[in-house]
């Protein structure tokens, strides 16, 4: 018996990744073009204060003038870090949330215990996906940048292939810091507040579908709202290119924060807000509804 107990353990665990990786697969896929737009939005943002740039502009310029695909630039590379990254960070916040009922004997565990488990699972995840990362800004940004700098990476292969053979290894995890303070605040904005009103709605409510929905609202406004000004920093500091003196303009993730702090304004951290909302709400909700259904299919 207590065998089974444990295959059936590690089946659920090896479900708990799976399932967390699909879901973010899932959710990518159906928000990668406001993603291109975010990203680009960012970028023209940069040492810019006070700049103003319309996504539907925006959006419909490069519609017009290299048509619907474009939006969709790095999808491979997308889908690989989310199959690192997604499965990573979600999987393993469930599998120890599960231990941590396990061992305690109760139904639910402390917000705290939540906050660190769910931002330890994100900068894990992170650093597992930073290398995918990296590639998918590169690509969706080089022909922004003037022909002479431009990388015209092939694919996700050839830039994963190209990046370690001109730059180096350790240049995989180049804005490793950025991306991993980004996904602890995003994994705890989305997961922490999801698990804790979803708690909440059912103790009141019952367990029902509307609650699930609602607390995913709630995650997402959270995840928007503390994750914008890691993510807009760590865009600038991965797509930097070297200057005519041969350096980059930044020297690290504080000095790249602080600068463009100096330059843009702290309200130059949240350049992109309304898209960012478009871009990550959506997503959190897909992949938490997602998580939820899967687990719940799976279980049935």
């Amino acid at each position: 018996m207590s065998g089974q107990n444990q295959k059936g353990g590690y089946f659920s665990e090896v479900k708990n990744f799976l399932i967390g990786g699909a879901a973010g697969m899932i959710a990518t896929t159906a928000v990668l073009p406001v993603d291109y737009i975010k990203v680009h939005m960012q970028c023209m943002a940069e040492g810019a204060k006070g700049v103003k740039v319309s996504p539907l502009e925006f959006a419909s310029s490069i519609y017009k003038e290299k048509g619907f695909r474009t939006f969709y630039s790095g999808l491979d590379s997308a889908l690989l870090r989310q199959a690192l990254y997604a499965t990573t960070r979600l999987g393993l916040y469930r599998t120890l949330v599960e231990r941590e009922k396990a061992a305690t004997g109760q139904s639910a565990i402390s917000f705290g215990k939540k906050f660190v488990y769910s931002s330890l699972a994100g900068g894990i995840g992170a650093v597992v996906g930073n290398p995918c990362d990296l590639a998918l800004v590169r690509l969706q940004t080089d022909h922004s940048l003037p022909a002479e700098a431009r990388r015209n990476y092939k694919s996700v292969v050839d830039a994963l292939v190209r990046i370690p053979k001109e730059e180096g290894v350790l240049s995989y995890w180049r804005g490793c810091m950025p991306t991993v303070m980004r996904a602890c605040a995003m994994n705890f904005g989305m997961l922490a507040p999801y698990d804790q009103c979803k708690e909440f709605m059912d103790r009141a409510f019952g367990v029902n579908a509307y609650n699930r929905f609602g607390s995913s609202i709630v995650a997402a406004v959270c995840a928007c709202l503390v994750s914008l000004p890691f993510d807009n920093v760590k865009t600038k500091y991965q797509r930097m290119v070297k200057g005519p003196d041969g350096k980059y303009p930044y020297s690290g993730f504080a000095d790249c924060f602080l600068t463009s702090i100096k330059r843009e304004g702290v309200l130059g951290l949240y350049v992109g807000l309304p898209v960012f909302v478009l871009r990550v709400a959506p997503n959190v909700i897909i992949t938490l509804l997602t998580i939820d259904f899967m687990h719940y299919l799976f279980s049935s």
